[in-house]
């Protein structure tokens, strides 16, 4: 599709953009009620609650993360967790009848704040060459300059990556250091770009615990339990990741085994950094334009 065919103001563009309104007031509310002794649990439902209230959506659900935690822990539904001298990142997603817009951002009770500060700049530098034609490789390479700048490391098996109708992450996948072959940026593309920054090796694997879940293919199920959480998944939350903890049927976690057992969803579990190192994280969401781009989850 060529630069004229594309309407930035087009409904679904709009619908983005309000999506990245109601994310900038929840990210910054949500942020100032992290302290020592506050649960995660509060935190993670004042946030989900306050999209509601402003008209959006929860695109997936509140991550909350760490140390070295970088991506997909949630709060389980009878989680006594709260925040101590750490080092946290909140992840928070927003959509407007499936259109998106993915934020995120580290508040640091750990006493490193540098290591916040790498990630946010690091986004700033990205955001900086951010325009038609760009090659997502080059996004990487300016991530990677800043955090190196800083003495760290970025996470390079995490990626930015694109946003579609409905889909949380889809193509183009935008790396934080250097590649040789990246994609490039058309008129049009909505993309988030997350850099993690990191005092350790910089890679991050798979943990054991799983909260998060999302719908991989519809199928015919005999268990009351999981059919009924299977319809309010398909009903509510089509392909996009939920929590154990929204389910509204009797034993929520027996219905999410029966289901992941048929291949009907799948788990997220947490991703940790290899080394047990601190990780940062800071994140906006971008609509690339015709003069450069338009980041819809700034502060207002």
């Amino acid at each position: 599709m060529s630069e004229t065919e594309i309407d930035l103001e087009a409904e679904q563009y709009q619908k983005h953009r309000e999506a990245g309104e109601i994310l900038a007031q929840v990210r910054a509310e949500t942020a100032d009620r992290v302290e020592v002794g506050v649960s995660h649990l509060e935190v993670a439902e004042y946030a989900e609650n306050r999209i509601r209230e402003l008209g959006g959506n929860p695109a997936f659900p509140v991550n909350i993360s760490i140390d070295e935690e970088a991506a997909h822990r949630t709060p389980s539904v009878d989680d006594d967790s709260v925040f101590g001298e750490e080092m946290i990142n909140l992840d928070i997603g927003v959509h407007i009848d499936g259109w998106l817009a993915d934020t995120a951002i580290t508040v640091d009770l750990s006493g490193n704040p540098e290591l916040a500060e790498a990630s946010e700049q690091a986004l700033e530098a990205a955001i900086d060459v951010v325009e038609p034609g760009v090659n997502t490789g080059d996004i990487g390479a300016e991530i990677e300059d800043v955090i190196d700048g800083y003495g760290y490391n970025p996470v390079v098996n995490l990626t930015g990556h694109g946003l579609g109708h409905w889909e949380q992450h889809t193509t183009p996948n935008i790396p934080n250091r250097a590649v040789a072959q990246g994609a490039t940026l058309e008129v049009g593309d909505v993309v988030a770009i997350e850099p993690f920054a990191t005092d350790g090796g910089g890679k991050v694997t798979e943990g054991g615990s799983e909260e998060i879940y999302s719908l991989e293919r519809e199928a015919s199920v005999r268990n009351r339990q999981a059919r009924a959480a299977l319809d309010q998944i398909t009903a509510e939350f089509r392909t996009l990741p939920f929590a154990t903890r929204w389910l509204e049927t009797d034993r929520p976690e027996m219905a999410l085994r029966r289901l992941k057992r048929k291949n009907v969803v799948h788990g997220y579990p947490v991703l940790k950094e290899d080394d047990g190192c601190l990780v940062s994280q800071k994140e906006h969401t971008i609509i690339i334009t015709e003069d450069g781009c338009e980041v819809t989850t700034r502060d207002r």
